[in-house]
């Protein structure tokens, strides 16, 4: 039969153990967080519908990040007009950032703001592949050439950022905030897997879409 004395000695060491263990599971917790820019969301699929009309299930955010989609993709450029949620998921799953604002009056100052990041990818995407490159191939493309940036209004927060299952939203300009989070995605293709070999590519360069 254990003595009092033997069940606090047993107690002490369980107690002083647990002391150690503490903060290795602390740090494991903290090593295994998910620290990537945006909130990660369930992927919906990468079915196509054949035009807005048809009807899908519903997406799990606004603007979405994954879905069915158009069989086409909006053109990688600054537009003036919203683009249609069916055609915003097939340019993330293409490897895009969609970057999109919704000002309920006039905000020429973020719009500039927005259009100066937009450029600055454009010259990267210039400097991997020049002019005369592209015109031998249209098809080549730089990762960085993957950037949309449009307006679109309804949204509950002034700025909206979204990549494949990846979404961030808030009302201040955050240029450090828009720069990571382009960074952390832009021009990774997200296609199921394709059936044949895939030739070796130069760095930061893309096939189109299967």
């Amino acid at each position: 039969m254990m003595t009092q004395l033997n069940i606090n000695n047993h107690l002490l060491i369980f107690v002083f153990v647990a002391f150690l263990l503490c903060p290795l599971f602390l740090f494991a917790s903290i090593i295994n967080a998910d620290t990537s820019p945006g909130t990660l969301l369930p992927s919906l699929g990468n079915s196509h519908v054949e035009s807005l009309d048809d009807p899908h299930p519903p997406y799990n955010s606004d603007p979405p990040t994954s879905g069915h989609h158009l069989k086409y993709v909006a053109k990688w450029d600054i537009h003036s007009e919203p683009i249609p949620k069916e055609l915003q998921v097939h340019n993330l799953e293409d490897g895009g950032v969609i970057i999109q604002y919704n000002c309920q009056k006039p905000c020429p100052e973020l719009v500039t703001k927005l259009k100066e990041i937009f450029v600055h990818y454009q010259k990267l995407a210039n400097a991997d592949i020049p002019e005369h490159v592209r015109a031998k191939n249209p098809y080549l493309r730089s990762k960085y050439d993957h950037l949309v940036l449009a307006p679109y209004p309804g949204m509950d927060t002034k700025i909206a950022l979204t990549a494949w299952q990846r979404i961030d939203t808030f009302d201040s300009y955050d240029e450090q905030r828009i720069i990571r989070f382009i960074e952390a995605y832009i021009g990774i293709d997200h296609h199921p897997p394709r059936r044949f070999s895939t030739p070796q590519l130069p760095e930061g360069m893309t096939l189109p879409p299967p």
